[in-house]
């Protein structure tokens, strides 16, 4: 009998021992690591095979400029980065502007960086009208019928309703479009007296606005659809952080995205994926204005990312 308590008490004590080795060994490597490297991720825009390939190349710089291993991830959707954040597998992410606001209500990811397109910080809406029709300023959209692309669209849809509503120009019927050239496309049709899309200054003597979407189609589209007004702009999607990463480890991450797209394969990379031409600083606060937008529609973020 004794023999056996002794027994019992030396395999006690050894899978103690052994759960203590484990629990020591099994412990996480340090973030930047090979065995746990920076996971870097990629709301899906443009095709995957896009991403990946040009990922590629700042994987490469981020690695050899700041000497972190990286992982680069690209899911399904943004909703799936904005949970990532929350289990703690996402370190840094590139995402549109309500996948951050998620982000940050339900995980506190930060906002450091926003990207820049044509040289602008900010976005802004259009409302489109046939140049022969009855809209000829926007309070002629009220009591008309008007299309939008969609319900989640911030250009395409929540940007230019909220300026209605303010002025308390209420369309008679909205529709749906589901994209952008759809939405030029009906108001050139005549299936809608008037659009809102997303709005983009001219380069180099072009339209760089939603109609350029259909110049194939509709090559007097320019001259055909007038712009009727323009939105308050709003800032560009972020580059975002974890919460609780080391802040030396995030300054050594933003500069070392500053200096990427200061190189003829940054700049080309980032045109590849996002069609973005350089970066600036961001803080949280730039994303006031959107959660602004949001309060004068009546919505929360969790329900325009369904």
């Amino acid at each position: 009998m004794k023999a056996l308590k002794s027994a019992i008490v030396f395999a006690a004590g050894l899978f103690a021992f052994l759960s203590l080795f484990s629990a020591c060994t099994s412990k996480k490597a340090e973030l930047g690591t090979a065995d746990n490297p920076v996971k870097l991720y990629f709301t899906p825009s443009v095709d995957a095979k896009v991403i990946e390939d040009n990922s590629k190349v700042l994987k490469a710089f981020l690695e050899t400029t700041t000497g972190y291993k990286f992982e680069v991830v690209v899911p399904q959707s943004y909703v799936a980065v904005v949970e990532a954040f929350g289990t703690k597998r996402a370190d840094v992410a590139a995402i549109n502007t309500f996948g951050y606001l998620l982000a940050n209500e339900k995980y506190g990811a930060q906002a450091k960086l926003t990207v820049l397109r044509h040289g602008s910080a900010t976005y802004q809406s259009q409302f489109i009208a046939k140049a022969d029709g009855p809209i000829k300023t926007l309070a002629d959209f009220k009591g008309k019928k008007v299309a939008f692309v969609d319900a989640a669209s911030i250009s395409g849809y929540l940007l230019p309703m909220k300026i209605l509503k303010e002025k308390s120009l209420d369309p008679s019927e909205t529709m749906f479009a589901g994209k952008h050239d759809n939405v030029v496309s009906m108001v050139y049709q005549g299936q809608v007296d008037g659009g809102a899309t997303f709005y983009s200054p001219p380069a180099e003597g072009e339209i760089q606005d939603a109609r350029r979407l259909v110049k194939t189609q509709y090559p007097d589209v320019e001259a055909k659809i007038k712009i009727v007004d323009l939105t308050d702009a709003i800032p560009n999607d972020p580059i975002i952080f974890r919460k609780e990463m080391d802040e030396g480890m995030k300054t050594k991450i933003i500069e070392a995205f500053e200096k990427f797209v200061t190189t003829p394969e940054g700049v080309d990379a980032f045109k590849k994926i996002y069609g973005v031409d350089n970066i600036k600083r961001a803080t949280d606060a730039d994303y006031d204005g959107v959660r602004g937008m949001l309060k004068i529609l009546g919505k929360k973020t969790e329900e325009v990312v369904k």
